[in-house]
């Protein structure tokens, strides 16, 4: 009789925990270790792609997801004075990508993963250390303060600043700063009427977008010297932002200043030679930690998590399946960075006069940016490839 094969998934984020739900399906038995004391994760939203909604159909949630979509009708791209650039809607989308894209906040997507794992699978308040990556003959070990956990598999999706890819990877670089700052809220604002949009200005964006609840999730970026904080953040959007089109001024003055969050962005600029070393797999920011431009930073680890159940007995599978892929959005979203935060004033007209005129000559460029990314398909049911057998599990 074959032994249970134990995974080991150190981080509760959603990569962690897609990782985990997919695995458990596999058969393998699951323990995520989440350092944090709960796996409430810090009050924002996400945007999923179709790409990410069919590796959730794998694990049995895709539907749940596409049940909190709210975008309907127009969206697009304007300027600070409320001029639309590009424009599109829900159903355009839907039709190109197969599709909807479903923004919810982060918590309700912790939940749904959290649900489709065993009782007693995650461990909160558990810092965990690898202590050995393993190989073909031997185990990987990793250490906790309640001792060490041996695996045949060790998913390492702990974050951007992850210490298991220092192990595994002294020499890599890291994550740089990405050259901007971002502020978050998500609150309620009673009688805002909008189109879900994102604003394009001179080194500043903003993005106000309705979610399934009645809440509002809007988020802001700016060129900004690393490391800096104002005393009263909301203050510092009403400086930057107060006299931006509506609903900007509205969401402003629905948000008290604990409502808002801000994060230096950082990403992962020199690839990683490879996102498995032993039996250890790197998923998520751990791996390829992008900026938020494209939004794929969430959709590209539930894509990870997916494809590296399907290939945990060859994790250099998984690396091949997924290093070029996202090295490639990686890059992209980089590049949307310096469009969309561009400095110069003379380039900021140039550009907006090309996204209007693009716009008008065919497909809106807000969905365009999505070819190549959200069209994928994970390469097992019920989505399978042409590439893969249909009843392969």
């Amino acid at each position: 009789m074959t032994a249970t094969k134990r995974a080991v998934v150190i981080g509760g984020g959603i990569g962690g925990l897609t990782a985990a739900a997919a695995l458990h399906l596999r058969g393998l038995r699951v323990t995520v270790l989440e350092r944090a004391p709960s796996l409430r994760p810090i009050g924002a939203a996400i945007s999923l792609s179709p790409n990410a909604l069919r590796a959730l159909d794998v694990i049995g949630l895709g539907d749940e997801i596409r049940d909190l979509a709210a975008w309907q009708g127009d969206g697009g791209l304007r300027t600070p004075g409320g001029r639309w650039l590009s424009r599109s809607n829900a159903e355009a989308a839907a039709a190109r990508f197969g599709g909807p894209l479903v923004l919810l906040h982060r918590a309700t997507l912790i939940d749904h993963l959290a649900a489709r794992l065993p009782g007693g699978a995650v461990r909160t308040a558990a810092d965990a250390l690898l202590a050995d990556p393993g190989d073909r003959d031997r185990p990987a070990r990793v250490r906790t303060p309640e001792g060490e956990l041996e695996a045949d598999l060790v998913v390492a999706a702990d974050g951007i600043h992850s210490g298991v890819r220092a192990t595994l990877f002294p020499d890599h670089p890291g994550p740089v700063y990405s050259g901007f700052t971002t502020w978050r809220v998500v609150i309620p604002v009673p009688g805002a009427d909008f189109a879900s949009h994102e604003t394009w200005g001179r080194g500043r964006i903003w993005g106000t977008h309705p979610l399934k609840d009645g809440r509002v999730y809007a988020y802001a970026a700016a060129v900004t010297p690393a490391g800096g904080h104002a005393a009263d953040e909301r203050a510092e959007l009403l400086h930057r932002y107060g006299d931006w089109h509506h609903p900007v001024p509205a969401v402003l003055a629905a948000a008290r200043p604990e409502d808002v969050l801000r994060h230096d962005v950082h990403h992962i600029a020199e690839p990683l030679p490879a996102y498995h070393r032993g039996r250890v797999a790197l998923v998520g920011d751990a791996a390829h930690a992008m900026p938020p431009t494209l939004g794929q930073g969430g959709n590209q680890a539930i894509e990870d998590a997916i494809v590296l159940a399907h290939h945990h007995d060859d994790l250099s599978a998984y690396t091949a399946a997924r290093l070029p892929r996202t090295t490639a959005v990686a890059r992209q979203a980089v590049k949307v960075a310096r469009l969309n935060l561009m400095t110069n004033r003379a380039g900021v007209v140039v550009r907006d006069a090309a996204l209007a005129a693009l716009s008008k000559a065919g497909p809106a460029l807000f969905l365009r940016s999505f070819d190549g990314i959200a069209d994928w398909r994970p390469p097992q049911p019920p989505y399978a490839s042409r590439q893969t057998q249909v009843g392969e599990r």
